[in-house]
């Protein structure tokens, strides 16, 4: 795959519907080759390539220079996690995954309830769908929890006047994502993970018409 001609707005809608459950590299391929890009078409190609393929890494790695610079405050720390939870939340799969095992929890005490947290049935003509999917989480919108948790971490980084705290470290976290992959190898395994990763889409594409 040329990353070169990949735009930042493919990167992120790419990031958005691609699966985040899948465990971070090891560190020993994480650290393992740093070279400098020969070029600012290499640099570009290198830095979107490998933040696609180390987006768990770099997750964390942000998350935990977050945490970090929350030991002292808790409230700023539960800011934080619902500030990343409202974002993850905008990940399709994540989203998706969170509704079937909230939905699959509360089944098993009110069956009742669960079947009202069904999303509602998309109309299909001529077999196909007839709008793309939205994404529901308990029965709602997705925008409505992304919403709710964005105003209560508003709310409690307001209270706990974290805000530079979390400016600062979410700047060291995203600067450290920022210079490794900017320097890191790619190596053949992240390409084809790439290459993988292409024929899935092709393959769900295709057997959705």
């Amino acid at each position: 795959m040329d990353w070169s001609n990949v735009t930042a707005e493919d990167l992120i809608e790419a990031l958005r519907e691609v699966e985040w459950s899948s465990p971070p590299r090891p560190l020993s391929e994480f650290f393992s080759r740093f070279t400098v890009p020969r070029s600012y078409s290499k640099w570009n190609s290198r830095l979107k390539c490998n933040l696609y393929y180390y987006r768990t890494n770099y997750f964390i790695t942000i998350v935990f220079t977050l945490g970090l610079g929350f030991l002292r405050r808790p409230t700023a720390i539960v800011a934080a996690a619902l500030t990343a939870l409202s974002i993850a939340f905008l990940n399709d799969s994540f989203a998706g995954t969170f509704n079937e095992k909230v939905t699959r929890t509360v089944r098993q005490f009110s069956p009742h309830l669960a079947a009202k947290m069904r999303p509602p049935l998309t109309p299909v003509i001529r077999g196909r769908p007839s709008a793309k999917r939205a994404i529901y989480i308990c029965g709602r919108p997705r925008w409505v929890f992304v919403l709710i948790f964005c105003t209560a971490s508003f709310f409690l980084w307001f209270v706990s006047c974290g805000l530079l705290t979390v400016l600062g470290a979410f700047s060291i976290g995203l600067l450290a994502t920022i210079l490794h992959a900017s320097f890191r190898t790619p190596n053949l395994k992240a390409r084809l993970n790439t290459f993988r990763e292409e024929f899935r889409a092709v393959w769900r594409n295709y057997s959705e018409l």
